[in-house]
């Protein structure tokens, strides 16, 4: 490892979690990624995922050890392992109590999406036919979330939600795993003028590798996706622009089945496709895992970037957002 290279931050994850793949994260460099503990799970449930990771640290402190700052991130660096930083992609582990925002951001939990495709307590899914925007409720746990240093997250928000979050966030707020709908149409990608104002506010969009998100999908080419994040720094800001993956590595295809279906439908949600898209798809063949960092740098130069612009895209800019988000105002 070189002092000089990039730091490298992956801001989603959703990996089957395991010695391997912790050791392909040092294989790749990875300095910090945030994983998603919790789709549809309640707080106790998802204080059995945290029981897990404790597990996890304890097994395997010279690979992994749990992040709550940036600090942790230039510890990582300096000590040879990843930091690990919990996230939520649905409210659900605050059930209806605002108490436990503050509670989740103890534990270490820092980001959370207001809504996971369906509209939940806080906000509208990407999903839902009426946007109708952030709730009443919402309005009050964005205020709390921005005030103990719990990211928003509009990952998969409908677009008058996210724009509202926006208003209503008195921090910047995160997509952190998502694409931009020019490239491909997908529901859960955003449009050209919320991305532009999601630049302006200081917010921060985490470019996705999972191939629904993807143009031609599995069969993405690397020149295609870099040239999309060159596009994209034109018109959010190369400093609001960082990866999150959207890795499931290792996951089963019920695992799909479990994010899109969770507790409220007895039916099976394909999602935005059909019975053909019910599982995971291959990913592309520039990224199959934690060790396949470097080809994005790679490609990133190819299409022009400079170095300097590269290390923010690989993981200066989540590191400059973590410093100043992920404490209490």
């Amino acid at each position: 490892m070189t002092s000089h290279r990039p730091y490298r931050i992956d801001n989603l994850q959703y990996a089957k979690w395991s010695e391997k793949i912790f050791r392909q994260m040092r294989e790749g460099d990875v300095d910090a990624v945030h994983v998603t503990i919790a789709y549809h799970e309640n707080f106790r449930e998802t204080v059995l995922n945290m029981e897990q990771w404790n597990r996890w640290f304890e097994q395997f402190p010279d690979l992994i050890f749990q992040g709550f700052t940036g600090a942790d991130v230039r510890l990582a660096r300096e000590t040879n392992r990843t930091a690990i930083y919990f996230g939520y992609q649905n409210p659900s582990p605050i059930e209806d109590d605002i108490g436990l925002v503050e509670i989740h951001h103890k534990l270490g939990a820092r980001f959370m999406q207001l809504t996971y495709n369906n509209q939940s307590l806080l906000a509208t899914g990407c999903y839902e036919d009426d946007d109708t925007g952030v709730t009443r409720m919402g309005r009050e746990v964005i205020a709390e979330m921005n005030r103990v240093g719990l990211v928003v997250d509009m990952s998969h928000s409908a677009d008058r939600s996210t724009f509202e979050a926006m208003e209503i966030s008195s921090r910047p707020i995160a997509i952190t795993h998502a694409n931009p709908a020019y490239w491909h149409p997908a529901l859960r990608n955003k449009s050209d003028d919320l991305l532009k104002t999601l630049g302006q506010s200081g917010g921060m969009l985490g470019f996705s590798v999972y191939p629904h998100h993807l143009h031609n999908k599995s069969d993405c080419t690397l020149d295609d996706f870099c040239g999309m994040i060159a596009r994209t720094a034109d018109l959010m800001g190369i400093d609001n622009i960082g990866i999150g993956t959207d890795l499931c590595q290792d996951q089963p295809d019920s695992i799909v089945e479990w994010m899109r279906t969770g507790r409220w439908t007895k039916k099976i949600d394909y999602g935005e496709g059909s019975a053909s898209d019910a599982g995971f798809p291959p990913m592309p063949s520039w990224f199959k895992d934690n060790r396949d960092f470097g080809n994005i740098e790679q490609g990133l130069k190819a299409v022009g970037l400079t170095d300097e612009d590269v290390g923010k895209v690989m993981g200066e800019n989540w590191l400059r957002f973590y410093d100043e988000n992920f404490e209490p105002a």
